[in-house]
């Protein structure tokens, strides 16, 4: 059998790829929340002036990640300060979950905050985006106190680069 590939490449956080990778996170982590669908307005209203723009040279990164050229999950990474970076936006659409891609992403997303500069990751989430939690503690994240408050932070991990 053919090996499977995965490509992890920085984009825009517009182009038609991102932009539906972003939806279908925000699509997931609200659906989860509401305990019910989110509705294409819920959506649109959650990605307006959500600090995606930030995601880019100098301050950030933003890549997508393709199975077999198609494109199955994203990520971001958010300079803080001068040392902290933010993980941010880390999603696998359904159908690529377990095929090896969560290992990939999380490792060219830590290169990219070691290239911004950054010499520690920190991130937010919450409790019951098990999964997601699952993949943090997996690559060395472990729970630190609080270094930002909202409404939909519930633990916080971190991680030396």
């Amino acid at each position: 059998m053919a090996r499977m590939t995965w490509t992890f490449t920085p984009e825009h956080v517009h182009t038609p790829d991102a932009v539906a990778l972003r939806r279908g996170y925000y699509d997931d982590v609200a659906s989860r929340y509401w305990k019910r669908p989110a509705t294409e307005a819920e959506i649109d209203e959650g990605l307006a002036g959500d600090g995606v723009e930030r995601l880019t040279p100098p301050t950030g990164q933003f890549l997508v990640a393709r199975h077999e050229g198609e494109p199955a999950g994203c990520g971001g990474v958010l300079l803080l300060d001068a040392e902290r970076a933010e993980l941010t936006r880390v999603f696998l659409r359904h159908a690529f979950r377990g095929l090896g891609g969560a290992a990939g992403l999380m490792r060219n997303l830590e290169d990219a905050a070691r290239a911004l500069g950054a010499r520690r990751m920190v991130l937010n989430t919450r409790l019951d985006l098990v999964e997601a939690r699952a993949v943090y503690t997996r690559h060395g994240y472990a729970e630190i106190p609080a270094y930002c408050t909202g409404p939909y932070m519930d633990i916080w991990y971190g991680k030396e680069l």
